[in-house]
């Protein structure tokens, strides 16, 4: 069997420790494509820390003794990821919600216990200390294997320097938890695919190197059944129920599990996929195993089962072999050790040094943060320096396998409180206490001190409790038992806190609610200052400021109403630093809430939907049906095409539609939670302004945006109280843009106005025809008559009055032509008299307006509310209409009286009237009597809405034969009527 020097091991397991470095550093530099460290598979092969020495090493000997049973270990695990939507995935988001950085921490946070946290971080140290001796022993033995050196102690020494320094640089590189150690995760994906590279190589040399390939190996395994049933036996005889319940604790409860899965975890996908791809990862790694097991039958090792990996590679020819499996083993053992005691440090640290010491004595320029992280070092140098005295207290037991069990069983007694956590909204922290003392007690008694009692430490009788019964079994099932049985009890015997229950319902997903009250302090500039008196004032901005950029807020654009999304925010980022209790007592201290005032209905609307899309994939049931109808309301009312924006009792904004967005140019991120009143102009004064006014509809309100006039119908609703009698909780107000309506109908009035001069051409040919002959008629006789001053004064005169008279008709047909912008005009003072008189002066331009009688007969002191321009063309149209169904000479009446607040015009005339069966259609757009060519269809229509726009109404009263009655009632005007029309 070859051999190496000691110093060749030492310096390729230097140089293989120096790669990781090397990847580590290149990945947190950005050197490696940020696209790999972020990789789902990267994620899946960081959860291969799992995987140690125990497993690269320690899984042979463990097969050797209980056959198939070695399987359990990583069955459990499967167990545990295939139910992760409901196990995992809940964990995972209460840490990233709350920036929770490890299992104390999450304990602490649910039973609102600071001695909860030092409990799980005591039992947490105490129990893996074993586990980390165990990475230090499968070490230092491979060494020892590999070199045939015997001195042990300084070996361990040098390895546990070399990994301490790893630790300390790369993983302990950030102090906040949500600064994810991407370098770190991608070296321990790295390490993860080198122990199955390497494992599977030496199963392929046992297959091909030992037996000669697949057949030979089948037909050695016939020759010798009893290395098959050895495998077998153990399956129905040993304890497999109890390794399957501690490999599920351990799959997600080991420090190094919890850390990687839950705190360094960045991307929630990624877990998803690790629910099958992590457990095929375990398969690939365990293929190999039985393989190894008989090939070391075969060469008949002199070694422990334990090591057979690495001594059937001493068997081959090639000394890469042996080097590759050595180099696997110290990735496995490095791999636990850094994240294992980082993860202890950071328990250790919130719940065992700060609350002793928080906020630290030093001089008045301490930089917390710094400390902190140093802290945090330390404690790992320490954890890594205790682990090696604890190897060195037991370099004499024998396995590694039991060491590992041992930090299995301390885990397990988590599981009642992790019931409790996710399910069980009744557990209380005198009940997770007293049943982890409990179950922490059994595990002592028959897992620790009898450990210390076979390397001679102890003198006790703990060994002999379990009796008939296997060790690991009787160990399991009544500290489980105890810790679940006195877990019920004194949580149904006690009462929990108002706190307890408020973190219950967090964990349970269950708070719909935002927590209650407001904050005493009023500005931002307030909370800097309180918490500067406990961090100092570095921390104290840093920590502000860090808040703010998490929930997208500007420091100089803060409302009321983001003081309290800032402290629950500061509270969240304090305890990724100082653990959750003595971060919620900060902040309980320094910044504390008003518990009287309530929650606005925005800020409890934002929080309620903040919940439901976090619980997406956990509402079931008749649960997960209504949150998919609220779901599909709240998208119909996000994508309607017209404005919506509803407003609390407090008139703040709560919603805010997709369409306003577009209308307004304001975000509804912005806006949500603001009074109507502090909206900027001018949707302050419409919104607002329409708000208080008792109209539940406002119809033609032009609006300036920008350059641009805009007109909008605004609509508006109490929203009902939720029971009968009620209050209003709030009014929905709808705003329906009409811009582009208007626009489209001025269009079409203007092309109307141009139809009818063209239908006028004629007329004002003659009309303008005879003053101008007049014109030259009297010319013509002052120049024959030069000298004649009487003839002179008269024909100047003459020609003045008919010049005049040209200018009158011109300036009618220009301004009934000019289309003026509609969007800018406002609805003001109008004489009906005046619009009739140059309507008629209009139509009777036309050769069939020159044989008709007008008579306007409305009163001339009569006003309405209106606009000129929009009137005259309604009379124009009418009259238009009653001359071409009159015969010459017939009168044309148009009456107009004030009715209330109404003025009544009323255009009679003696034509043919209007069958009944048509009556209805008239007002329609395109619908004509007349012969192709002769009109457009757009007279009658465009008076309709004309005349609704100016808030008044048309109706018709006609019989064929007997003429036609149309009937206008438009508003009166009064000195205040558009007030709020402006």
């Amino acid at each position: 069997m070859m051999s190496f020097e000691l110093w060749q091991l030492f310096l390729v397991g230097v140089a293989y420790l120096g790669l990781l470095f090397l990847i580590a550093f290149a990945t947190d530099q950005g050197w490696l494509p940020r696209r790999i460290a972020r990789h789902p598979a990267t994620y899946v092969l960081s959860l291969g820390v799992y995987a140690t020495s125990w497993s690269f090493y320690g899984s042979v000997g463990f097969a050797q003794t209980q056959g198939y049973n070695f399987l359990t270990i990583y069955l459990g695990v499967t167990l545990a990821f295939m139910l992760a939507p409901v196990l995992l995935q809940p964990i995972l988001l209460l840490t990233r919600e709350y920036q929770l950085s490890s299992l104390a921490d999450l304990f602490a946070f649910r039973y609102h216990s600071q001695l909860a946290g030092v409990l799980v971080t005591l039992l947490m140290l105490v129990g893996t200390l074993p586990y980390i001796a165990l990475q230090v022993q499968a070490v230092t033995e491979s060494l020892q294997i590999l070199s045939r050196e015997t001195a042990a102690a300084p070996i361990a020494l040098g390895f546990c320097i070399t990994v301490a320094l790893f630790a300390t640089l790369f993983g302990a590189r950030h102090i906040s938890p949500r600064e994810k150690h991407e370098g770190l995760v991608t070296a321990i994906a790295f390490e993860s695919l080198t122990k199955l590279i390497v494992l599977l190589c030496v199963g392929l040399f046992a297959i091909f190197g030992v037996f000669g390939g697949v057949g030979d190996m089948g037909q050695w395994l016939h020759q010798h059944p009893e290395a098959r049933q050895a495998l077998f036996r153990p399956v129905t005889e040993g304890p497999w129920t109890t390794l399957l319940l501690l490999a599920f604790a351990a799959a997600f409860l080991l420090p190094r599990q919890f850390h990687m899965a839950f705190v360094e975890n960045s991307n929630s996908h990624a877990l998803a996929i690790a629910g099958w791809a992590f457990p095929l990862y375990l398969l690939l790694l365990n293929l190999a195993i039985p393989p190894i097991l008989w090939a070391g039958g075969v060469l008949e090792l002199s070694i422990p089962a334990d090591f057979y990996v690495l001594g059937v590679t001493l068997r081959s020819d090639s000394t890469l072999l042996p080097l590759l499996t050595f180099i696997g083993g110290i990735s496995a053992a490095s791999a636990m050790i850094i994240v294992t005691t980082l993860a202890l440090a950071n328990m250790c640290m919130n719940h065992l040094l700060l609350p002793a010491s928080f906020p630290p004595q030093l001089n008045g320029q301490t930089d917390i943060y710094r400390w902190l992280l140093w802290g945090r070092r330390v404690l790992i140098l320490l954890i890594i320096s205790a682990g090696y005295g604890f190897f060195i207290l037991l370099e004499h037991n024998q396995g590694l396998v039991q060491l590992g069990l041992i930090a299995f069983v301390a885990v397990a007694q988590f599981l009642p409180g992790i019931v409790g956590l996710l399910y069980w909204r009744r557990a209380t922290r005198a009940g997770f206490i007293a049943g982890l003392l409990a179950g922490s007690s059994v595990w002592a008694a028959t897992q620790l001190f009898p450990l210390l009692e076979r390397a001679d430490y102890l003198d006790t009788r703990f060994s002999d409790l379990s009796m008939q019964m296997d060790p690991l079994s009787f160990s399991t099932f009544w500290s489980l038992l105890l810790n679940t049985l006195l877990f019920v009890l004194f949580s149904l015997k006690t009462q929990p806190s108002e706190a307890e229950r408020e973190a219950a319902a967090a964990c349970c997903s269950e708070r719909l609610r935002p927590p209650e009250g407001v904050p005493h302090l009023a500005s931002i500039k307030q909370f800097e200052e309180q918490l500067a008196e406990v961090t100092g004032p570095t921390m104290a901005h840093h920590e502000i400021q860090r808040a703010l950029t998490d929930l997208g807020l500007a420091h100089t654009q803060l409302h009321t109403r983001d003081l309290g999304r800032v402290r629950e925010q500061i509270t969240k980022n304090l305890s990724g630093l100082v653990g959750p209790l003595l971060a919620r007592m900060i902040v309980e201290e320094r910044l504390s809430l008003d518990r009287d005032a309530r929650s606005a209905l925005a800020d409890t609307v934002r929080f309620v939907e903040q919940r439901l899309e976090a619980s997406q994939t956990q509402l079931k049931g008749v649960a997960g049906e209504l949150d998919a109808l609220r779901r599909f309301h709240r998208q119909i009312l996000r994508d309607l095409p017209i404005g919506v924006c509803a407003v609390g009792p407090d008139h703040a904004v709560v919603n805010w539609n997709t369409a306003m967005v577009s209308l307004s140019g304001l975000d509804e991120r912005a806006v949500s939670g603001i009074q109507l009143h502090l909206l900027p102009e001018p949707w302050s004064g419409l919104l607002n302004g329409f708000l208080m006014t008792q109209e539940s509809q406002l119809r033609q309100v032009r609006v300036k945006i920008g350059e641009e006039t805009r007109v909008f119908n605004l609509h508006k609703a109490a929203i009902e109280g939720p029971q009968q009698g009620d209050e209003a909780s709030g009014t929905v107000i709808l705003v329906e843009d009409l811009t582009e309506l208007y626009t489209l109908e001025a269009e079409l009035s203007h092309s109307e106005r141009l139809a009818s001069l063209g239908r006028l051409a004629a007329g004002v040919a003659h009309e303008i025809g005879n003053p101008v002959t007049g014109i030259a008629c009297l010319a013509q006789e002052m120049r024959a008559e030069p000298d004649d001053d009487g003839l002179r004064e008269q024909g100047l005169s003459q020609i003045l009055t008919q010049t005049e008279r040209i200018t009158s008709i011109v300036n009618s047909l220009v301004n009934f032509s000019h289309s003026g912008a509609p969007l800018d005009r406002h609805p003001g003072p109008v004489s009906p008299h005046t619009c009739i008189d140059e309507a008629i002066q209009l139509v009777s331009l036309s050769h069939a307006g020159k044989q008709l009688q007008f008579n306007n007969a409305c009163e001339p002191g009569l006003l309405v509310l209106g606009e000129q321009q929009g009137l005259t063309q309604v009379f124009v149209n009418l009259l238009s209409n009653a001359s071409d169904a009159s015969q010459p000479g017939d009168p044309i009446l148009i009456n107009g009286h004030q009715a209330g607040n109404y003025i009544q015009l009323e255009v009679i005339d003696q034509g043919g009237g209007i069958p009944e069966q048509i009556q209805d259609k008239i007002f329609e757009p395109f619908y004509t009597t007349k012969e192709p060519g002769e009109g457009t269809g757009l007279g009658l229509s465009l008076v309709f809405n004309i005349v609704q726009e100016q808030g008044g109404t048309i109706t018709l009263k006609s019989a064929e034969g007997e003429g036609s009655c149309f009937t206008l009632r438009l508003p009166l005007y009064r000195q205040n009527t558009n007030k709020h029309q402006e």
